[in-house]
């Protein structure tokens, strides 16, 4: 498997970077091009690289650090320079890309240790403590990535051990790029005929990321040439397909494969997993291991409206978009105003003869006026002209994510602004907000007066605001229905005040099951122990990867792994797999059969992520969301930094565990 882009004997020949560039194209701008350029370049990105570059630190004075200036609703320029740090960091960055182009430089070396700590420890305003984490990112550090310092076949040659992957979304192509790394012999199974996961699934108008599209891709595979700020539904399922050719995955993937069962098998030492290929015939396997990469928004929930068999026209789910269903002069409805009706709405709004939106909540929305915007001409230059420029404004992504929005999120104890808000900051972020919506519906007070939630920003998922969906609210086609849906008829939606609304397309724009956690695969752990059934309702795993009692299994995508207001989901998932990676080391090493973690171990780390939800905005005891399970207790969402994971995942630790003879 190929894993580096990087010429042998240039230094640079370990660098985990699928995407990786030998050379930068050559720097022959003038003087006043340059300038130009350094000007619209978000300076402390463009500090390090050139640092690195020209493998001078000196550069990076202590007036000139960023002072990472918390976000409120967007990240803060420059790391919250102030203008007279600006000016400076300009003339400092100017003169730096001028000795690059006058010195013809258009390759860095991987950084040696002392130079890894100095740059990193610039750009995160000296904090020691997210160093290591950091270094994960940053491919130009390769002693410090994720990949196994270990082989298979170096540890226990010979013995009988496969692992199988389940699902190629996003979480399992990284937990198969780590296992081939390892030499671990393993099979990949996917239900689906072709790969990418969510990606792959949801396809419905106006798909798009909405985090910058930086920040959305692995440590292994840092592209840089993305085309949009936030990317494209369609250019994330390309890049992970391009991300499994390029890794040589692609051939090991057995699509329209779907995993049945599993079972513990206690006198092997294995899991008899049961799968059902493309011809309906059912085979089953023994696996020393398996690791689920299976996701968590993919199984579509439709509630069950009265009446909606009965309803003769186009139904479907924003997840299994019909694109033989042509809605031009259509009456359509969409039921929901989440994520996905956001940005559905706005996409088909000027092609339909009518749209009818049924909101339950109001989204709250933050102000992302480049949610559209194409790659700047600027930017696209540095990252062909400045070595792995790219590189390093995707770890500044990350860096300035890892605290985030989390301070406006976070409740204050006693605090009388509750329900509609939790904090002092908290409230003003709503009244910013809210402001923002009333001068954009300033025209209807009638949709003014169901626009602005009725809970705390950041309860729920908050989406990007470029002005595109209150466009389509005001649009004369557009009527918004805050009565509910009462029942289906043939040929309309009857809402809770008894008003019919005749529509020929629904649009289920309702979210997902995400607190089910492989609720399709029947899992049956040791003494015939029902996955389902040790979970009642309330999923559960130690570090969101493991589950007691059922050994060597390793969920990718677990229980409390995503992040909504700060960190990194991919920086999540990857540490996931790395972690199975370092618990199926500390087996082969033992000679054990399998690792069980323990139940104290498991009510521990609940009991952490609990603590840590009650404190935020979508852990309030008056809040509803998909974040929560059926009982009301958080599933879904890590409450803390991708620092706290990283440390908790840092190694196996033989105290939690259990290792089977």
């Amino acid at each position: 498997m190929t894993s580096v882009h990087a010429e042998q004997g240039s230094g640079t020949d370990h660098i985990d970077d699928l995407y990786w560039r030998a050379a930068s194209t050559p720097v022959v701008e003038s003087d006043q091009e340059l300038e130009s350029i350094v000007r619209q370049a978000e300076l402390p990105v463009l500090l390090v690289s050139l640092a690195a570059a020209l493998d001078d630190p000196s550069i990076l004075t202590d007036d000139l650090r960023p002072p990472l200036t918390p976000m409120d609703t967007a990240p803060v320029p420059h790391g919250g320079m102030t203008p007279a740090q600006q000016e400076r960091a300009v003339e400092v960055a100017l003169t730096a890309l001028k000795r690059l182009r006058d010195e013809g430089i258009t390759r860095v070396g991987a950084l040696s240790d002392e130079r890894r700590r100095e740059l990193l420890g610039f750009l995160s305003g000296g904090r020691e403590e997210w160093l290591d984490m950091l270094s994960h990112e940053l491919a130009l550090a390769p002693e410090h990535g994720g990949r196994p310092d270990w082989r298979f076949e170096d540890v226990a040659a010979g013995r009988d051990f496969r692992v199988l992957i389940v699902g190629a979304g996003v979480g399992g192509i990284a937990a198969a790029y780590r296992v081939a790394q390892a030499g671990l012999p393993y099979a990949h199974v996917e239900a689906g005929e072709t790969l990418g996961g969510t990606w792959a699934k949801n396809t419905y108008p106006g798909v798009r990321l909405d985090t910058p599209t930086f920040g959305y891709s692995y440590s292994f595979a840092q592209r840089g040439d993305w085309p949009h700020q936030f990317a494209e539904g369609s250019e994330i399922a390309d890049y992970l397909e391009d991300v499994v050719d390029r890794a040589g995955l692609r051939e090991r993937i057995e699509f329209g494969t779907r995993l049945l069962r599993l079972r513990w098998d206690d006198e092997a030492g294995a899991w008899e997993a049961t799968t059902v290929g493309p011809d309906g015939v059912e085979k089953a396997r023994m696996f020393s291991a398996v690791v689920s990469g299976l996701g968590l928004l993919d199984r579509p929930n439709i509630p069950d409206f009265p009446g909606a068999a009965q309803f003769q026209g186009v139904t479907m789910h924003s997840q299994e978009w019909n694109h033989d269903v042509d809605l031009a002069g259509k009456r359509v409805a969409v039921i929901g105003t989440g994520a996905s009706a956001y940005q559905i709405v706005p996409a088909i709004v000027d092609d339909v003869a009518s749209l009818t939106v049924f909101q339950r909540s109001a989204p709250w929305m933050l102000p992302a006026p480049n949610y559209h915007d194409a790659v700047g001409e600027s930017f696209a230059w540095l990252v062909e002209k400045v070595p792995h420029f790219a590189q390093w404004y995707r770890l500044w992504v990350i860096l300035t994510g890892i605290e985030g929005r989390a301070h406006t999120v976070t409740a204050e104890e006693g605090w009388e602004g509750a329900p509609l808000s939790i904090s002092r900051k908290s409230q003003e972020l709503r009244d910013y907000l809210a402001a923002r919506i009333e001068s954009q519906l300033a025209s209807r007070p009638d949709l003014l007066a169901i626009a602005i939630p009725a809970y705390p920003p950041g309860a729920k998922r908050m989406l990007r605001d470029n002005g595109v969906w209150a466009r389509a609210l005001l649009d004369d086609r557009t009527t918004v229905v805050t009565a509910g849906v009462d029942r289906f008829t043939p040929t309309a939606i009857v809402d809770g005040a008894g008003v019919a609304h005749e529509v020929d397309v629904v649009i289920f724009a309702t979210g997902f099951r995400p607190s089910e956690f492989l609720e399709n695969i029947e899992v049956t752990g040791r003494d015939g122990v029902d996955l389902q059934d040790f979970w009642a309702g309330n999923a559960r795993a130690y570090n969101g990867i493991t589950v007691p009692g059922f050994p060597n299994l390793f969920l990718i995508y677990g229980p409390n792994v995503g992040g909504v207001v700060q960190g990194s989901l991919h920086f999540m998932i990857e540490r996931a797999a790395e972690f199975a990676i370092k618990a199926m080391r500390e087996v082969l090493e033992r000679g054990a059969t399998a690792i069980d973690v323990r139940r104290e171990a498991l009510d521990r780390f609940v009991a952490y992520v609990d603590e840590g939800s009650r404190r935020m905005a979508w852990g309030q005891p008056y809040v509803r969301t998909w974040y929560q399970n059926a009982s009301g207790r958080v599933t879904a969402i890590w409450p803390y930094t991708n620092i706290e994971y990283w440390d908790l995942t840092e190694r196996v630790d033989p105290a939690d565990h259990d290792f089977l003879p």
